[in-house]
């Protein structure tokens, strides 16, 4: 039934007014009472939990920052069957965002393109809101993203961040460095290691207790990547994102014309998928077991989830295949999952 709304009605609007009468109905399953009814029906099986971050999280299956910027869908999407939620990207100043259009679909790619330019409230609108959610249990993991406020000047980005590490830090599960989306110009600079580890090193002292990852991009060379997870070790952070959105247009079925017309942004869905699986085999192969590396990028079916699990992913999360897969999306992932598991103990059994 989703395909043929999404064929017949949703392909036809424009994206982003899609995404945002999608999220109206998500956001108000817990307040007119039909969460817990929807939850009966899309729970995780309880031998999907993962142990990680010091925390339990119902599925390695949740949603990656970006479709809920501001944390108000948290509780809905938990009710979807998401083990976790990662709200963001939050900067410290509020701001709208890049101009529209700035979201694009390329359906015969299964795939996106946007350049929303972390559009939010701001960190201390968010705080209120996260304050309020983190002291409920009726809730999934709660990620917190954090970016550069683009306002402020790249050389003034460390401060940038350390403010919204400290209003925020304290209601998140886990709080997330993002220096790696190709809309906020010269923030991909920061991956840069002499930029990066003050960055992490000072965030790290404001996040306080709270676990922090960080967030990189496919578009770092392997051995920029390899000095990232050398300073993570080094640092003592508790995890790596891997990836963001590419600015990379190879390998699309789309014409040409199209995707230029389209113009600048971050491409996720189907043809990311490739690279992201390298660059999680390369982390993994560089990092201890114990670190939490959260796979990203072009993951569509619980067969896809579990090539990254098998892989080293210790978490999973998507975005883009929920534009085609519909709202019982991490159902069919982590009903997939669950037999993919009851398959493998038969298997040993046997």
């Amino acid at each position: 039934m989703y395909r043929l709304l999404f064929s017949a009605v949703l392909s036809h609007m424009d994206p982003e007014d899609a995404h945002h009468l999608a999220f109206r109905v998500i956001r108000t399953l817990p307040t007119l009472g039909f969460g817990t009814l929807v939850e009966r029906f899309t729970a995780p099986d309880p031998s999907l939990a993962v142990e990680t971050l010091g925390l339990r999280f119902p599925s390695p299956f949740g949603v990656a920052a970006g479709f809920d910027k501001d944390g108000y869908a948290v509780r809905g999407l938990g009710n979807l069957g998401f083990g976790h939620v990662e709200v963001g990207t939050i900067t410290a100043v509020a701001q709208p965002g890049n101009p529209r259009p700035r979201l694009f679909r390329l359906v015969g790619d299964r795939a996106l393109v946007n350049r929303m330019g972390f559009n939010n409230g701001g960190a201390d609108a968010a705080a209120g809101r996260l304050s309020r959610l983190s002291r409920r249990r009726d809730r999934p993991v709660l990620g917190v993203n954090i970016g550069k406020s683009r306002v402020t000047a790249v050389e003034d980005a460390v401060a940038d961040y350390e403010r919204s590490a400290r209003v925020l830090a304290p209601f998140a599960d886990y709080l997330v460095v993002n220096v790696s989306s190709p809309n906020t110009p010269g923030l991909r600079g920061l991956q840069e290691i002499d930029s990066l580890a003050p960055l992490l090193e000072a965030v790290r002292a404001a996040a306080g207790d709270t676990p922090l990852l960080v967030k990189i991009a496919p578009d770092l060379d392997d051995a920029e990547i390899v000095r990232i997870c050398e300073l993570v070790e080094r640092l003592g952070l508790d995890g790596i994102i891997a990836t963001n959105t590419t600015i990379s247009r190879e390998g699309l079925k789309a014409e040409a014309s199209v995707v230029e017309a389209i113009g600048a942004g971050g491409l996720s869905g189907a043809p990311l998928a490739a690279r992201s699986l390298e660059v999680l085999r390369l982390i993994r192969a560089q990092v201890p077991a114990e670190l939490c590396v959260v796979s990203v990028g072009g993951v569509e079916t619980a067969a896809d989830v579990q090539d990254r699990l098998d892989a080293g992913a210790t978490l999973v999360q998507g975005y883009s295949a929920f534009i085609y897969r519909g709202p019982f999306w991490a159902r069919q992932v982590n009903r997939g999952l669950a037999r993919f598991a009851r398959s493998r103990r038969s298997a040993v059994a046997a």
